[in-house]
Formats: structure tokens, sequence, C-alpha cells
């Protein structure tokens, strides 16, 4: 019986941890432009000051307060609310994502030295390298950058052409 049960929950696990892999890798530009921000550093200071346990416990907060936003999400989908639900997901994972994401770099070493979140980030570890080896994985990230270059290439030539334009326009006005 434990062997039915297996396929489905592998393969649930993966979906969602493809999906919180892709939004935590579409939301790191927006990381990493807020970690420079000024107005976030006597906040940074403030938590890289903290101790072990009370890291934890900040790390702990946002994933306590966000996560259940998922059993909302479904709850609105199965009510037909498709836009609400996809709003409330995905602002909610951005959020949890976000907050997780930064307070996981500032206090690394403190939360890895605490023996169970290191048990457990080793465990959560091996379990993202054994999905991200899978071919469907790659297949997904190699999308996403080509996806990602595409929309690039094209902002940039939006970006030429609307320039283009203003000079010809401004010469044709004189």
């Amino acid at each position: 019986m434990t062997r039915i049960w297996n396929t489905p929950v592998f393969i649930l696990a993966t979906i969602y941890f493809v999906v919180d892999e892709v939004f935590s890798y579409a939301i790191q530009p927006l990381t990493e432009w807020l970690a420079k921000k000024k107005l976030f550093e006597r906040a940074r200071r403030w938590v890289t000051s903290l101790g072990p346990y009370p890291s934890l416990a900040l790390f702990a907060i946002p994933v306590i307060i966000l996560e259940p936003a998922k059993p909302l999400t479904a709850y609105l989908l199965g009510a037909g609310h498709f836009f609400a639900g996809a709003v409330v997901f995905i602002t909610a994972e951005v959020l949890k994502l976000t907050f997780v994401e930064r307070l996981f770099h500032l206090n690394r070493d403190k939360l890895l030295s605490i023996p169970a979140f290191a048990w457990g980030y080793r465990y959560w570890r091996r379990m993202m390298d054994a999905i991200e080896s899978l071919e469907v994985w790659q297949a997904t990230r190699r999308l996403l950058v080509n996806a990602k270059n595409m929309l690039r290439t094209r902002w940039l030539q939006f970006k030429d052409d609307h320039r283009l334009f203003r000079l010809r326009y401004r010469s044709i006005g004189r």
C-alpha cells in the first residue's frame, strides 16, 4: 500500500518544489535590489546582530504568516475565483521567498549552527539536488533562461526603436 502513494507524493512534492524554485529564481533580482537599498541598512544590522535561536524565530515568521496563503489559494481556485487565487498565491510567494531568502542569506552560518536546522537544510538540499538533476528541471531552467534573454532582447529593441522614433520626430518637427 505504501508503494502506491510514493509516486503521487513524489509528483506533488516535485511540482511544489519546482514552483517554489521558479518563484525563487524569478524574484532573485528583487531580493538583490532590496539588499542594496540604504533604507534597509539598519534592519540588516539588527538582523545580523541576533543570535542563532532568535535568528531562527525571525526566519520562521514569514513562513508562519504567509504559508497559510496556499490553502486560501486552493479555496479561491475551487470557488471559481481564479484571478483572486492567483494574486493571493503570487503575492504571498513573492513576499515569503524574498524575506526568507534574505534572512537566510544574512544569518546562514548562525542558522546552520543549530543542529536540527542544519539537518533539515541538508535534507532539503539533497532533495533539491535530486530534483535539479532531473531532465524536466533542467529543461525548465533552459526555457526560463531563453525566455529571459528573449524578453531582454525585445525590450532593448523596443527602447532603441523608441529612441530612434523620438530622434526622427524631433528632426521632422524642426
